[in-house]
């Protein structure tokens, strides 16, 4: 039991980190928003490999590094952790690689989108603050829309060579 522990932690602190230097370097503006899909890819991971858990750690340490780093906003934290949530709590359920994928998209683009208005009036701008509620879903969706497809070609190339079984079946 511990072992596995120690596995999916040092696994998370990889994901972890690659979602924060990716946002280092794949990231683009919408709106007031910083979209980095690199993100939204590691909450589908995390959600594979680990589970909601350790998908919601992920994404909180991400989000809090990328945010001292300077390389995210406030409104990383609602995006990446709800999604993290949702995508972690589908696979869990059913295993199913699509449903992960939209839940991960409806979690961070819509749940997340909603979630990023009140951090936005309380830490933000005023430009940024007086958009519209329903302004910040655009960009979410954008971003983790392009990160599901990132995941979704990477995890459908691992079932494909068989590597997605035995990394799962080593992390077990």
């Amino acid at each position: 039991m511990k072992n596995t522990s120690i596995k999916k932690l040092a696994i998370a602190g990889v994901l972890c980190a690659a979602a924060v230097v990716g946002s280092m370097f794949v990231t683009f503006p919408v709106l007031s928003s910083k979209c980095a899909p690199v993100q939204h890819m590691v909450n589908i991971l995390c959600a594979i490999f680990l589970g909601p858990w350790y998908g919601v750690g992920a994404a909180f340490v991400a989000s809090l590094l990328r945010n001292l780093l300077g390389v995210g906003s406030i409104l990383a934290f609602p995006g990446s952790m709800c999604g993290a949530l949702l995508c972690g709590l589908a696979y869990q359920k059913t295993k199913s690689l699509p449903l992960t994928l939209a839940s991960e998209v409806l979690g961070t683009g819509v749940i997340g989108g909603l979630a990023a208005y009140p951090l936005a009036l309380a830490f933000l701008n005023a430009g940024a603050a007086q958009v519209a509620f329903y302004a910040y879903i655009v960009p979410f969706l954008i971003s983790t829309a392009a990160g599901a497809i990132l995941a979704g070609a990477l995890v459908y190339a691992l079932q494909r060579s068989g590597a997605l079984k035995s990394m799962q079946a080593a992390l077990n």
